[in-house]
């Protein structure tokens, strides 16, 4: 599915503006004591329980998840499910993406899940609704990436990248993982 009719799709469900993520996002912040910040062994079991079903790309797609055709680099195809996407909780076990990459056949391979919640007042400015998950605070305030002429455009927003599946370098709640290229 091209973005363009992803997007459309998403209307109906009025998360047009969450389905796909593109161009630069901010780095997350590093905590006080300057390493990257990590999920505790308890709390990566509860995110590998709720997701370990979507390794297979059916599966997500049964859930509600919807695919894209485009690659954003360091962070592969985003999935995006539309009512979780329009929900505006944080559910650690209901994550609004999925983030897949293509193996040597094309396949989807899951490398991560993404949480994101679309900012209350719409200011780059604030941040009293920043979320959190797990005690780990999302990026953001952003301003909406770009999306192709004659969609909605996507609202400020915050959102946090869990690399559960695949290994990153840089942090397993960094934003981009540099493993992942667009071929």
């Amino acid at each position: 599915m091209t973005i363009s009719r992803l997007l459309r799709a998403c209307l109906g469900a009025t998360v047009a503006l969450t389905c796909v993520l593109t161009g630069p996002v901010p780095a997350a912040a590093l905590p006080d004591d300057g390493a990257a910040p990590q999920l505790t062994a308890a709390q990566r079991k509860v995110l590998l329980d709720a997701t370990r079903r979507f390794r297979d790309p059916r599966r997500a797609k049964a859930a509600g998840y919807l695919s894209t055709d485009d690659c954003v680099p360091g962070m592969g195809h985003h999935w995006t499910h539309p009512g979780h996407a329009a929900d505006t909780a944080i559910d650690p076990v209901l994550p609004e993406i999925l983030l897949y990459v293509p193996d040597r056949n094309g396949t989807p391979v899951l490398a991560g899940l993404e949480y994101f919640k679309a900012d209350a007042d719409g200011s780059l400015k604030t941040s009293g609704d920043r979320p959190t998950l797990f005690g780990h605070r999302f990026d953001g305030p952003m301003a909406g990436h770009e999306l192709p002429p004659g969609i909605a455009p996507m609202p400020v927003h915050y959102d946090l990248h869990v690399w559960l599946y695949q290994h990153n370098p840089v942090g397993e709640l960094a934003t981009e993982n540099p493993r992942i290229t667009c071929r």
